[in-house]
């Protein structure tokens, strides 16, 4: 499919990281739910609070020092694929078995430059999957890096 309108996620980094946060470098050090070690990608969420929670999730619930935010914007005329929560069976089992066996072949068939997936932390929201390998992620833009403010609540014991 194209995307008829401008797509807006969020991708949250340290921008003093040894990667810049708009980069896949580290989906090849530490796959994600949705690739392996060979097929590079950018995780990003289509809301800035799914974001959060993405990253604290992924940080062990500990507050992630120096983290920054990026906004993304995937302009209309690029090609995507989606993946429901419905339409995969397994998708969000633990293993990430069925959804890695996914991401590596929309990878490697470079069937689109953005995939849309569940969440599994915040079911009714979506991430999205940039492959910067595919021709049309070049025309996919981003903010410069603004500081986080995580609420003290989210760490109250």
């Amino acid at each position: 499919m194209i995307l008829d309108r401008v797509l807006t996620c969020y991708r949250i980094g340290d921008p003093h990281g040894q990667y810049p946060i708009y980069d896949a470098t580290g989906s090849t050090l530490a796959p994600g739910r949705w690739n392996s070690l060979t097929s590079p990608m950018i995780y990003a969420s289509t809301n800035y609070a799914t974001a959060m929670l993405e990253k604290l999730v992924h940080a062990g619930g500990a507050l992630p020092p120096r983290q920054h935010f990026v906004t993304i914007s995937i302009p209309n005329g690029i090609a995507y694929e989606m993946v429901t929560k419905d339409s995969l069976r397994g998708w969000h089992d633990a293993n990430c078995k069925i959804a890695r066996a996914f991401g590596r072949a929309w990878v490697r068939e470079a069937r689109s430059a953005v995939l849309i997936v569940p969440s599994v932390v915040a079911r009714m929201d979506t991430n999205v999957l940039i492959n910067p390998a595919h021709p049309d992620a070049r025309g996919i833009g981003h903010s410069l890096p603004e500081p986080i403010w995580w609420g003290g609540r989210l760490f109250a014991g």
